[in-house]
């Protein structure tokens, strides 16, 4: 069975309907498992999660010279919960629930380079990797699936490791972007509870007020920052949460809230959970009250390969034409990194590769304003999945003709 552009656009678009979340997509799984039927695969699916893990071994047996290479490949498919806001006859029929990041694409993108691949087989000395994987975001789907061996499904760590990931905005359409070294950030959680004694709005003096001690947490935090870090080192806190109380007339017994803190660099990260978890419990106190300070550590700084970046960079320009820039490449070297974070970065710990992201914007849309990922509006060209499956699929190949040359040490 040959798969189709069309094809690929349909299961996307049923996906897109059919939005499922964390590590349980069990209707997901079932689509890759029925789309990848006709092709010649070891399939394996995943026990604590709803993952597909499919292996496609290559018959050319090559020179027969040294170990045999793989590679692996990675779409994620997990959705977010968030209502969707975009009326299109594709739009999200579960409440609460969106594909707003894109992984709809990638795992349609990943189908079609399987189909791609599996037709060119008897030309490939190696073997390719296929990980579909669930809960990418925030439930560490990766590790999930490392534990469970990905990596050493073909029967040996691959030799190198590729994702793709769309962007609703900021680039146009069909161009793909990426940076050797640091692409994205370090994400992690601080988590603050200050404990005082309730009391009457009208008394503060007969309580402990929590709630002013927890929100000069909030501001001095952001102070802070930028005493404990190098300026050169880039660093972001955002408090996403703040909690306390139940009526304007009544002091609560605590006060809660939750940030997110971002960086590129590991010894970065130290000081920052040093400083952060030292600084919130003695603002607690000096004023007399206690604190619950708990930092914890999420995805690791996806890091690419040097020679990774060298080899995507030469294969977009062979692949991909139609650029409107003097050029004539549709590739584009991302002069700094990106603060958001990727469980992908897993993966790029244990084998070389690299992140690429891929411009999705659709037609019309102006990239630098139009509605990004994570936002309920954002909104995906999926004509863009025949660029992404002709680059994910000539990433395979390149590293089985032996590039990226990092990927044999």
């Amino acid at each position: 069975m040959t798969i189709t552009t069309t094809d690929l656009i349909a299961l996307r678009r049923d996906l897109h309907r059919h939005p499922e979340l964390g590590l349980d997509l069990p209707r997901t799984q079932a689509a890759v498992v029925a789309a990848l039927s006709d092709l010649d695969l070891e399939i394996r699916t995943g026990t604590s999660l709803s993952s597909v893990t499919a292996v496609l071994r290559g018959t050319d047996a090559g020179s027969g010279d040294g170990p045999r290479r793989s590679v692996l490949l990675r779409g994620d498919m997990d959705a977010l919960p968030m209502e969707e806001l975009l009326d299109t006859d594709h739009r999200s029929t579960v409440e609460g629930r969106m594909h707003a990041c894109g992984h709809d694409l990638h795992t349609a993108m990943l189908v079609g380079a399987a189909h791609a691949l599996h037709a060119r087989r008897a030309d490939l000395p190696g073997d390719v990797i296929f990980m579909f994987q669930p809960g990418e975001e925030g439930h560490d789907g990766a590790a999930h699936m490392i534990e469970e061996g990905v990596l050493d499904a073909a029967g040996s760590r691959p030799d190198a490791a590729w994702a793709l990931h769309v962007f609703a905005a900021r680039l146009p359409a069909g161009v793909v972007a990426s940076r050797s070294g640091p692409l994205l950030a370090a994400a992690n959680e601080l988590y603050v509870t200050v404990h005082g004694r309730g009391g009457h709005g009208s008394a503060p003096e007969r309580a402990l007020d929590p709630v002013p001690v927890a929100a000069a947490m909030v501001t001095g935090l952001q102070t802070l920052m930028s005493r404990i870090v190098s300026p050169f080192d880039p660093t972001v806190l955002t408090v996403g949460e703040f909690h306390a109380g139940t009526a304007p007339n009544i002091i609560p017994g605590s006060a809660r809230f939750a940030a997110t803190l971002r960086c590129f660099d590991d010894d970065v990260l130290d000081v920052l959970e040093r400083e952060t978890v030292r600084y919130c419990n003695g603002i607690a106190t000096a004023h007399g009250l206690t604190a619950d300070v708990v930092f914890q550590r999420n995805y690791p700084v996806t890091v690419n390969d040097d020679d990774a970046i060298a080899t995507a960079r030469r294969v977009v320009a062979d692949t991909l034409s139609g650029a409107d820039d003097a050029t004539g490449s549709r590739w584009l070297d991302l002069p700094t990194p990106v603060t958001g974070a990727e469980d992908f970065s897993r993966i790029l710990q244990a084998v070389p590769g690299a992140m690429l992201f891929l411009g999705a914007c659709v037609d019309g849309a102006d990239p630098s304003t139009a509605p990004d990922n994570h936002s309920p509006l954002a909104h995906f060209d999926d004509a863009v999945m025949g660029d992404g499956v002709a680059v994910l699929t000539a990433l395979a190949l390149a590293t089985l003709s032996g590039s990226p040359a990092s990927a044999a040490n």
